[in-house]
C-alpha cells in the first residue's frame, strides 16, 4: 500500500528516533524493568500518541497502514515502545468512530498530545481470553453506575489516564454479550490500580490488575451515551489492535532478522563468511521470506480497514502469522548466533524473550484461529 510523503516521512522520523535514540539504549531501561519514561515523552513531542487522532482534535490522522509501518518501527527498536501506544491507539479508534461529540472533546486533544493515555481493561484474571465469561459488572444507582470488578495484565496501568472498560451493564441479556458496554473510566475513588506484574519480556512497561470495588462513574462514561452496544464496539477496536500486534511481531522480527544477517556476514567459519554455508543460507532464506509474508498480510489487514470495510479475519490472519513469525526468527537469529545468541551481550536473546507476548496477546493465537475460521465460513456460506 502506498503511504503519502507525509506518511513516509513521518515513518522515517521514528526510524530514526530509533536508530539514534532508542537503540543505543535499550539495555539500560530493559535489564532492570526501568519504565523509560524520557522516551515516552519524546514519543509525545513527535506526536506518535496522536496517530489516529483526526487532525481537527490535534492529531496526526495517519492511515491504518501508516500506524502499521511506525509500530513497526516503533518495535524493531525495542517492542515495549510500540505496546506504550497500543491500547492507547484502540481507545483512540473507539472515541473517534463511536463517542458522543462531548466524549470526543473531552478526550481526542489530550490523547492526541500524550497528555492523557489510554488503555484497554478487558482481560479478567478467571477469563482470559474468553470476554463472554466477564464478570465485572456496572450496576444503574440513580443517575450513576458503579462499577465492580477486576481486570488483569492491562498493560500501562500505572500511567494511564482513561481505561476503556468492557464491562456487563445488563446481567439479564441473552447471550451475555449484548449486555456489554465500553465504559470510559479515569483513575479515581473505588478503584484500585496494583504493583506492576512480573514478566518474561515486554519489560520496561507495566502490567497490571485493576480492582473495581465501587467505582463511580455518569452516563456520559458510556462510550457512544447509549448501554449495551459494547461488545460490537470492542470487537472492532480489536481489528485495529491485532493490526497493532501484527505490526509490534513485524518490528521484533526484523530486528531479529537484521541482527542475523549482519552477523552471518562477520561471523567466519571453516574460512568463510557462515552465510556461505548452506545451513546458515538457507536458515535467512526463510527468515526473510516469512518476515515479508508477514508485512504484506498486515498491511492487506490495514487496507481493508482504511476502505471502511470489515477486517476482523484478515487482522486476525496477521497477527496469527506475524506473531508465530517473529516467535520462529527470534529463534532462528539465536541459531544464527550460535552460543552468542544466547548471552545477553547480544540484543537477540531480547527478541526470543520479547516475540511471546504477540502469540498470547490480544486474544491467543487459538482465538484468532476460531475468529478465522468463524468469519470464513460466514463469508463463503453454501
Amino acid at each position: 500500500m502506498t503511504l503519502s510523503d507525509d506518511e513516509e516521512q513521518m515513518v522515517a522520523l521514528v526510524a530514526e528516533f530509533v536508530d539514534e535514540r532508542v537503540r543505543p539504549r535499550v539495555r539500560e531501561f530493559e535489564a532492570d524493568d526501568v519504565y523509560p519514561a524520557e522516551f515516552i515523552d519524546e514519543m509525545k513531542k513527535l506526536g506518535f500518541f496522536g496517530m489516529l487522532v483526526p487532525a481537527e482534535y490535534g492529531g496526526v490522522d495517519v492511515s491504518t497502514a501508516c500506524f502499521a509501518r511506525v509500530t513497526e518501527e516503533l518495535a524493531r527498536g525495542w517492542m515495549s515502545l510500540a505496546g506504550a501506544t497500543g491500547g492507547h491507539s484502540v481507545i483512540t479508534y473507539l472515541i473517534k468512530t463511536f463517542g458522543t461529540d462531548e466524549q470526543k472533546a473531552k478526550y481526542l486533544p489530550a490523547m492526541a498530545d500524550g497528555s492523557i493515555r489510554a488503555t484497554m481493561a478487558l482481560t479478567e484474571p478467571a477469563g482470559g481470553s474468553d470476554l463472554q465469561a466477564m464478570r465485572t459488572v456496572a450496576t444503574r444507582d440513580g443517575d450513576e453506575w458503579v462499577i465492580r470488578g477486576s481486570k488483569t495484565w492491562i498493560s500501562n496501568a500505572a500511567h494511564s489516564g482513561l481505561f476503556g472498560l468492557l464491562c456487563i451493564t445488563d446481567r439479564d441479556a441473552t447471550p451475555s454479550h449484548r449486555g456489554m458496554s465500553v465504559i470510559l473510566v479515569e483513575p479515581g475513588d473505588g478503584l484500585t490500580i496494583s504493583k506492576k506484574l512480573p514478566k518474561l519480556g515486554y519489560r520496561g512497561v507495566e502490567a497490571c490488575e485493576l480492582v473495581f470495588d465501587g467505582r463511580r462513574v455518569g452516563d456520559d462514561a458510556i462510550l457512544g451515551g447509549t448501554p449495551d452496544n459494547g461488545w460490537a464496539h470492542m470487537m472492532r477496536g480489536l481489528e485495529v489492535g491485532r493490526i497493532q500486534v501484527a505490526s509490534r511481531a513485524l518490528g521484533v522480527g526484523q530486528a531479529a532478522l537484521n541482527d542475523a544477517v549482519k552477523y552471518a556476514q562477520e561471523r567466519e567459519s571453516f574460512g568463510k563468511p557462515i552465510w556461505k554455508h548452506q545451513s546458515v543460507g538457507n536458515l535467512l532464506a526463510d527468515m526473510a521470506t516469512k518476515q515479508r509474508a508477514a508485512r504484506l498480510l498486515t498491511l492487506d489487514a490495514a487496507e481493508k480497514l482504511d476502505a471502511g470495510e470489515r477486517a476482523d479475519m484478515e487482522a486476525g490472519m496477521a497477527k496469527l502469522f506475524a506473531s508465530e513469525t517473529a516467535m520462529q526468527i527470534a529463534l532462528d537469529a539465536i541459531r544464527v548466533h550460535g552460543g552468542y545468541g544466547y548471552s545477553k551481550e547480544y540484543d537477540v536473546e531480547r527478541y526470543f524473550r520479547d516475540a511471546p507476548l504477540m502469540i498470547v496477546g490480544e486474544g491467543t493465537n487459538e482465538i484468532q484461529r476460531n475468529v478465522i475460521a468463524a468469519q470464513l465460513i460466514a463469508r463463503n456460506k453454501s
